[in-house]
């Protein structure tokens, strides 16, 4: 950080004098001072912790009116601050303050240990200085992720909440002697603070800004072992504010303690928790550093050529039936390339594992959890659908292209009232001529009833669908066979309409004709969902 020069008529004046002499002398940090005396100018915060502290310190032992923050590279000294009859760090009694620290008086203690703030528990001293964040920044490079921003998140222990309210009250109390006031939410908010201070220590050692829209996330969580229990008389006053919730180790959640905190009266909190909060004799600790990205997104059309490939992978009971399947001949190549830790995938339908998907392919899209290696060329990304044609001749992916979490929707939007166009091979029980199909060539728009086929009632539920064949072409191949030519509303199952499924289907190709029939090869020929957009070759 470059060094401060002089900052003048800072908002710290000679009426906000006594609640900062006070804040200070029962163990509350300079930055947790300024927070509490409102003070919304980035730049104080900045300033190195023990610089800080002795500018204000200077302050308070002055008649000045204001604080003038002046750089001279003063003499560094780390302080404790305590009360001068007692010996110790927090002159309390009964919740009253026992305010022994004169205008006159220095703020200054007798020993050279740094006092652990006992609002903010140390956030505010070591933990926004530039060796920490130095140290985060390390964590980062190492983590091997791909990013142009980030955003920086921090989880702090749900006592801080606690303790904030306690000195808030006593704030209050000390302001109210003037005719004052100070709402809660007066006073700058400790992620804040937190974020002016930290936000531009990121960008010098990163050479990147934070962006709170950045999908790669730096998460540092505190916490600390020695007040975990400041929380708990508010799970006896205000029990019904903490609900034991799945994937949370305690009840004490940061959310609850605040809605406990807006539910209990000034009076009943200062009876069970002290105002000032004592101090810990510990800054908190680091439980985690965490570097995260969110998904990305890949999307194009795929063909499918085997009568032996699922869609997904085809496991029953634990066994695998077969070796492969569309989605890992695709999403195994982007998993690699990307360096994901995971994938979905999901498309505009699907067909069974002897169906073929001709024509322009049917839309898909993977989501890949947190990827590591994101940025990519045009020329990159076609490089990689080469690399996945090359690979196998089964299936061909074409248009592959990065979209966003949005677009995805455009492939499921209004699915139902999307068409489809089918090729399939039929057989008769019956000896047929020509003329006998050609009737099929004149029927529009026929509505069909489907209850759920048998061979997927193991996982879909049991229902009856009305769905239309928009239009059929035969073309006679023998005396019984003929291919059939369907465009049909998405959603209708094909082999059903041609049997009948025992009756499920209704009518079905088997009832129209009055024949038994079946079917022996089915294609997709056109799947009318225009996403995602073509490329150019």
């Amino acid at each position: 950080m470059p060094q401060l020069e002089l900052f003048s008529m800072l908002p710290l004046t000679d009426e906000k004098k006594p609640v900062a002499r006070l804040l200070l002398s029962t163990g509350t940090c300079p930055r947790c001072v300024f927070r509490f005396c409102g003070v919304d100018l980035h730049t104080p915060y900045k300033l190195p912790y023990k610089e800080l502290l002795t500018e204000l310190q200077k302050f308070l032992k002055t008649g000045k009116d204001e604080l003038t923050l002046e750089i001279t590279n003063p003499p560094l000294k780390k302080m404790r601050l305590q009360d001068p009859e007692t010996g110790t760090d927090n002159p309390s009694e009964n919740g009253e303050i026992k305010n022994s620290v004169s205008e006159d008086e220095s703020v200054a203690s007798k020993d050279d240990t740094l006092c652990v703030c006992n609002v903010c528990l140390g956030v505010l001293q070591e933990f926004c200085e530039k060796e920490f964040i130095k140290k985060v920044c390390q964590k980062v490079e190492a983590s091997g992720f791909e990013f142009s921003n980030l955003m920086f998140s921090v989880s702090f222990p749900a006592q801080l909440s606690v303790r904030e309210h306690a000195a808030w009250l006593l704030v209050k109390q000390e302001m109210g002697k003037q005719n004052l006031s100070l709402g809660r939410n007066d006073i700058i908010q400790l992620k804040e603070a937190y974020k002016w201070i930290t936000h531009p220590l990121f960008l010098e050692e990163l050479g990147v800004p934070v962006d709170g829209k950045s999908l790669f996330e730096v998460s540092v969580v505190f916490a600390h072992a020695e007040t975990v229990e400041d929380c708990h008389f508010l799970g006896t006053i205000c029990s019904d504010c903490f609900k034991p919730a799945k994937n949370k180790q305690s009840v004490f959640t940061r959310m609850a303690v605040m809605k406990a905190l807006n539910k209990i009266t000034e009076e009943d909190f200062r009876k069970q928790f002290p105002c000032p909060p004592k101090s810990p004799k510990a800054v908190c600790t680091v439980l985690e550093i965490e570097c995260a990205h969110g998904a990305v997104f890949v999307a194009g059309r795929y063909n499918k050529y085997s009568r032996n490939l699922p869609q997904t992978p085809w496991i029953i009971d634990g066994e695998r039936k077969l070796e492969s399947s569309v989605e890992e001949l695709i999403s195994d190549h982007l998993l690699t390339e990307f360096k994901a830790e995971s994938f979905n995938f999901s498309s505009s339908g699907r067909e069974d594992v002897d169906v073929r998907t001709l024509g322009n392919g049917r839309p898909f899209a993977v989501e890949l959890v947190n990827p590591h290696r994101v940025h990519f060329t045009s020329q990159e990304i076609k490089e990689l659908q080469q690399k996945i044609n090359k690979s196998s001749n089964k299936i061909q992916v074409r248009d592959l292209q990065l979209v966003t979490r949005e677009a995805i929707g455009h492939m499921k939007e209004g699915e139902e009232e999307k068409t489809k166009t089918y090729s399939a091979l039929i057989w008769i029980n019956k000896t047929i001529q020509k003329k006998d199909i050609e009737f099929l060539d004149n029927i529009k728009d026929l509505k069909i009833d489907q209850k759920t086929p048998l061979r997927v009632l193991h996982r879909r539920p049991l229902a009856v669908r009305t769905r239309v064949i928009h239009s059929m072409e035969t073309h006679y191949v023998d005396e019984h066979h003929f291919r059939l030519f369907l465009k049909t509303q998405a959603g209708t199952y094909i082999k059903e309409f041609v049997h009948g499924d025992f009756g499920r289907t209704k009518p079905n190709i088997g009832s129209l004709m009055s024949v038994t029939a079946d079917i022996l090869e089915l294609d997709v020929e056109s799947v009318d969902v225009d996403w995602p957009p073509a490329l150019e070759d």
